[in-house]
Parts: C-alpha cells; structure tokens; sequence
C-alpha cells in the first residue's frame, strides 16, 4: 500500500523556507488534515479552487465546513481507510458559487505506521474541461446562427437581438444560466460580422491566476481583427478584473470586436461585490440575456430531433427520437441544467443505443427517473409536519429530511428560486445551499 510517512526533517531545517516556498507557489492546491479531520495545512492555490480562507478552516473540520457526507469526502475515505485514492475527478460549486473540476490524489500520511492525517493534491481541469468538452456544438463545424435551435419565441427574439448586435459591432454582454448557449451565441454573432473577423479567440474567466490577463494581452498583441468572448467574467477576481477593463480600454483594439459572458443578474452581482462595475458597463452597449430552457420549452423538441438526425449520420444508428412518454417527460421537467442537461442525458442514452429506434422510459438512466420523481411530487403540506397518534410515523431521517425540502423550497419561492438572495436569507454560502438541494433530490 502506497502511503507517506513523516520524515525527521530536525537536520534539514535550513531546507523548511524552500519547502515552504514551494507550497505556496505550486500550480497545485494542497489540503492536509490531522487524524480528526481539522485542517493543518492550505495552501494559495486551494484557497483559490475553493474560494476558502486558512481562518475560516481553522477551528472546524472538513464536514462541517462543506457539509460532506463521511462517505463523499476523500480526505474521510483517506482517514478511515488509510488507503490512497488517485485520480479522482470532482465537479463541484465552491464556496464562491463558482463550478469548479478537479483531479485529486488524496494519501494517508503515516508517522512510525501510525495514521496521523490525510493530504489532498488538487489540480484545478476547470478551464481545460471548457475546452475538450463543448456541449451543443455540431461536430466542430463553426457555429451559425441557422445552426442555433430558436423554435420558441423568447430564442427567436434573442437571435434577432443578436444579429442587431453583430451589425452594430459594439461590446456585447450575454447574460443567462449555465448551459443556456451563450459561448454558441457569441460565436455566432462573430459569423455574422460583415466584415468578417478573421479570428474567435475565447478568454476563459475561470480562473484566478496572476498572470491570466498577462497572457491575454501577449496573444492580442499577436493577432488583428479578432473577435474575444470573455466567458463569465464574473468569476474573475475584482483585481483581475480591474487589469481586463484597462486592457479593453485601450483605444488601439478598435479593430476588435469584445463580447463577454455572466451567470447572474449583473446588478446583483455588482451589489454582491463579484462584478465590477466600470467592466459592465464597458459591456453594456449591447445585454442580450439567454432565456433559461424551461422558459422556452417551445425548443425542447427540434433540438432532441436535431440531435437524434446528427446521431444517424455520424453513427448510421436507427433510432428516430423519443417516445410520446419521454416528450411528456421532457416538457415537464424543469432542466436546471438547460440545454447542456439534455445533450448529457442523450449521450448517456444513446450509448446504451443498439438496434431500437425509438427511446423509451425503460432506457432513460436512474439518476434522470429520481430527479423527474422529485419535481412530479408536491411541496408537502405543513400540516404533514404536526405528529398525529392516527398518523404513521415516519423515521427521524426521513421527517427531518421533508422538513428540510418543504422549509428550503418556501424561502427558495419567497426569492423567486434566486439562489444567493435564498443563501443569504438562510445564512448559508451559495455553495451550502446547492449541495442540500443536490443531496435532497437524490
């Protein structure tokens, strides 16, 4: 079994400054915790991945501060087994609101063979997963905007903005929920400029290194007539977002077309401190905000045909789409995850895909009939909630369980499902909020 033992570093002290150095300066995030699973050591670029501070670790454990389940943390799993977990991908919202992935390898650490701790090696894949995976796109082929599904009025008043935006080639600020299209739309837009731009360069705002907008500014430098998508410049951090707007400032990219992305209400996050406001405003000549799918459920159906013919002529299937079973499903259903949450689901169905040409309830994975489940069951009652002798009782876990689910969808409603007004209200973070709300509808 693979694991680290504690070497006595008291001849070595003189090397204690350089290790100290190297931790603090490593591209990866470091988090160590002792046998009790209270944190000893956190690094920079932790604390950048997960938007925590050492002061905030240091007098709670890991589960309270996350709100793990012992079987979810691998730092526990570490603790309790004392057996290494590598490689280990993790997509989660940290405690900015941002989604972040990463690869951890997580060991027990040893002192004379007894387990003294756990340390987790984290290396933040956020910005790299942008750009292997890239849902809604057809094959690579650049992306038009016949190629946009717009069946639904709300999606056909959006193009129409959009081709407006294009034509009058100023700063363009997309707003909307993850998994709406806006890295579609913006490069759309980008198509639709006559003259054209001879390049689409993306920034990927989901990180908080140093040298991120430095960077950015050396590929300008190098490439004329561009058009630059800022996705969610939200997620910079306000510093980073002071050096971007200076940069886009600059009078000499006139020749430069700058449109940019969010995941909020830019007035709430301007008010909460994530969005700078001299950055919106550069944006806001033009705001076209991306519906969510559940309020253009008009789309649902020409995208699911749109998927299932490009599934036939890349793979020479048979299947012709969904049963009237699934579509009253899919209609029905609010897909938190918009569009990108129904192309998941479809991958994950069509590679169970063999002869049948049609995809019926039977095929659709567990996890999928779970989360329907929940959104076809009924907001308890509070009268539920008062122990009557007639009543069966209910275990505790379960009770408190409905408890939890009715008190959090009623504040939840009283803020118009608004997930950091909801946070706020409870005095949770953003990311406390999310993981209940994931947790109870498993």
């Amino acid at each position: 079994m693979k694991k680290i033992e504690v070497k006595n570093l008291s001849a070595n002290n003189n090397l204690l400054p350089f290790y100290r150095f190297a931790a603090e300066n490593i591209s990866v995030g470091i988090h160590a915790v002792n046998e009790l699973g209270q944190t000893i050591l956190y690094n920079h670029k932790m604390k950048d991945i997960e938007g925590v501070d050492f002061e905030d670790l240091s007098d709670r454990t890991i589960m309270e501060l996350f709100q793990f389940d012992q079987q979810e943390s691998t730092l526990m799993k570490v603790l309790q087994s004392g057996t290494p977990i590598l490689n280990s991908k993790q997509t989660y919202w940290n405690r900015n609101g941002q989604e972040i992935t990463t690869i951890n390898d997580t060991y027990p650490i040893f002192d004379n063979d007894k387990l003294i701790g756990a340390i987790e090696l984290a290396r933040d894949i956020t910005a790299l997963e942008k750009l292997v995976y890239q849902p809604l796109r057809k094959y690579g082929e650049p992306t038009t905007f016949t190629a946009i599904i717009a069946d639904s009025e709300p999606m056909k008043k959006v193009i129409e903005t959009a081709k407006k935006a294009a034509a009058a080639r100023l700063p363009v600020l997309l707003t909307g929920e993850a998994g709406t299209g806006k890295d579609l739309l913006a490069e759309a837009i980008h198509y639709e400029l006559s003259p054209s731009n001879s390049h689409f360069y993306t920034l990927y705002c989901h990180s908080s290194e140093p040298a991120l907008i430095q960077n950015f500014y050396n590929d300008l430098q190098e490439i004329q007539s561009v058009t630059v998508f800022c996705e969610r410049i939200d997620l910079l951090s306000l510093p980073l977002q002071q050096q971007l707007h200076k940069l886009l400032s600059d009078k000499k990219h006139v020749d430069k077309l700058f449109i940019a992305s969010i995941g909020a209400d830019p007035v709430e996050l301007i008010a909460t401190g994530e969005l700078l406001k001299e950055l919106y405003y550069f944006f806001a000549s033009m705001i076209i905000s991306v519906p969510p799918l559940k309020d253009r459920k008009g789309d649902i159906d020409a995208f699911v045909e749109d998927y299932f013919e490009r599934h036939r002529k890349r793979l020479g299937s048979s299947v012709m789409g969904i049963t009237p079973e699934i579509r009253e499903i899919f209609h029905e259903y609010d897909w938190p995850g918009n569009l990108k949450e129904v192309e998941v689901l479809l991958d994950e169905v069509s590679s169970m895909i063999t002869t049948e040409e049609w995809v019926t309830y039977e095929m659709l994975p567990l996890h999928f009939k779970k989360k329907v489940q929940e959104w076809r069951e009924p907001v308890s009652n509070p009268l539920d909630f008062i122990v009557q002798m007639e009543k069966d009782l209910l275990p505790l876990d379960e009770y408190l369980k409905q408890t939890e689910i009715y008190y959090l969808q009623k504040v939840l409603n009283m803020y118009d499902g608004n997930i950091t007004k909801t946070a706020n209200a409870l005095g949770m973070s953003r990311q406390n909020l999310q993981y209940r709300l994931r947790k109870l509808r498993k």
